[in-house]
C-alpha cells in the first residue's frame, strides 16, 4: 500500500499579497508551520514588535529589494519559545525562551510560529518578558549603534562629556536612545510631543539651556527636518545621525563631503549583531533599560496594530501577541 502523505500542521498568520493597501491590505490566512532549515530554530511566538520599516516595505519604498517575495508575512522582531532546532544548531534546544531578529527578506513575525537564524537569536532570561524583549532588535540596535558607533559615545560613562539631541524621543528608537545615552557621559536634550514630556524626562532627558551646541543629533523623527535647522546648533565638528535615509539627506551628505565640512550628516543603517542584542537584553534584565509599550494587540487584530504604526504617534513600541 502506498503511504498516505501527512498533511502539514497549519498556523494562523497575517500576510499581504501585493504592495500598498495599508492595514486593509493585510490578510488573515492559514499556512503551514515552517520547518527549521540548517542553523535555524522554529519558535512558537509569544510577542512581535512592529517597526515603521514594516509598513514602508509594504508601500513599496524598498522595491524590488524587500520583501524577498510575495505573499509576505511581515515583521522581524519576535520573542518566543523554541519548539524545534534545525541541523547544526548548537546554542539552543527545544524549550528555550529567546528573542530573535528574523531574516529581513523573509519576515515571518505576524504568525503563531516562525523560523529564525541561530546567529540572530539570543537567550531571554525569565526576568525579561516576551513583550519587553520583542521591542529590542531593530529599534534597540539602531539606538545603540547610533550612539556608540556613529556618535562615539562610551556607555560605561568614560570619555569627555558630550551634548546630544534626540528627536522623536518618545518613539520606538528614541525612547531607547535617551536611556542608553544616559548610561554614557552625556547631556541629553530631547524633542517629543507635549503629552510625552514627563515620560521622556523620566527616561533621563535633561533640561537644556538655550544656546547649547550639540556634538551629535540622533535624528529619529520621520518628518523631514532640513539640515539647515540643525547646522547652526551643532558644535564645530557636530554630526546629525539620521536613522531614515531620504533623498534630501543623501544630497546633504554629498554636499558636506565635497565642501569638506567638519559638520556632517551621517546616514545610519542598522547592522544586525547578536552580541549587541545580548547586551540590550542584559541591560533590561539589570533594570538599566526598559521597553515602553504603547499598546498590545492580539494577532487577530494585527491590522489595528498596523494602522496605529502608520499613524506615527505611538509612544514606545506596538506589540502583537499571537
Amino acid at each position: 500500500m502506498a503511504a498516505v502523505p501527512v498533511a502539514p500542521k497549519l498556523m494562523h498568520a497575517v500576510q499581504y499579497n501585493c504592495y500598498g493597501g495599508g492595514a486593509s491590505g493585510l490578510k488573515h490566512v492559514s499556512t503551514p508551520i515552517p520547518a527549521p532549515k540548517r542553523d535555524e530554530v522554529c519558535l512558537k511566538l509569544e510577542a512581535a514588535s512592529l517597526n515603521p520599516s514594516d509598513w514602508k516595505v509594504q508601500k513599496g519604498i524598498l522595491w524590488p529589494v524587500f520583501p524577498g517575495k510575495l505573499p509576505h508575512i511581515p515583521v522581524n522582531d519576535v520573542a518566543g519559545e523554541i519548539i524545534e532546532v534545525g541541523q547544526g544548531v548548537k546554542k539552543f534546544k527545544a524549550g528555550d525562551k529567546v528573542v530573535a531578529l528574523l531574516n529581513l527578506f523573509n519576515g515571518g513575525g505576524l504568525a503563531e510560529f516562525s523560523v529564525a537564524s541561530e546567529r540572530l537569536t539570543v537567550a531571554r532570561p525569565p526576568e525579561v518578558s516576551a513583550a519587553e524583549s520583542a521591542g529590542l532588535p531593530i529599534a534597540g540596535l539602531t539606538a545603540l549603534q547610533a550612539l556608540t558607533q556613529a556618535a562615539n559615545i562610551k556607555l560605561d560613562g568614560s570619555g569627555q562629556q558630550k551634548n546630544i539631541l534626540i528627536t522623536a524621543a518618545s518613539g520606538g528608537v528614541g525612547h531607547y536612545a535617551v536611556q542608553l545615552a544616559k548610561l554614557g557621559n552625556t547631556h541629553v536634550t530631547a524633542t517629543c510631543g507635549a503629552r510625552n514630556i514627563e515620560l521622556v524626562k523620566s527616561l533621563g532627558a535633561d533640561e537644556s539651556p538655550s544656546g547649547r551646541k550639540f556634538d551629535a543629533v540622533i535624528h529619529c523623527a520621520s518628518a523631514g527636518i532640513p539640515w539647515s535647522t540643525f547646522e547652526p546648533n551643532l558644535s564645530a565638528e557636530g554630526k546629525v545621525i539620521d536613522i531614515s535615509i531620504t533623498p534630501s539627506a543623501l544630497l546633504t551628505l554629498v554636499l558636506n563631503t565635497i565642501t569638506f565640512s567638519k559638520k556632517q550628516l551621517v546616514p545610519l543603517l542598522m547592522n544586525a549583531e547578536a552580541e549587541s542584542l545580548e547586551y540590550l537584553v542584559k541591560l533590561v534584565k539589570e533594570g538599566k533599560l526598559k521597553t515602553v509599550i504603547d499598546s498590545k494587540y492580539a494577532l487577530s487584530k494585527a491590522e489595528d496594530a498596523w494602522a496605529k504604526s502608520i499613524d506615527g504617534h505611538a509612544t514606545g513600541k506596538i506589540i502583537v501577541e499571537p
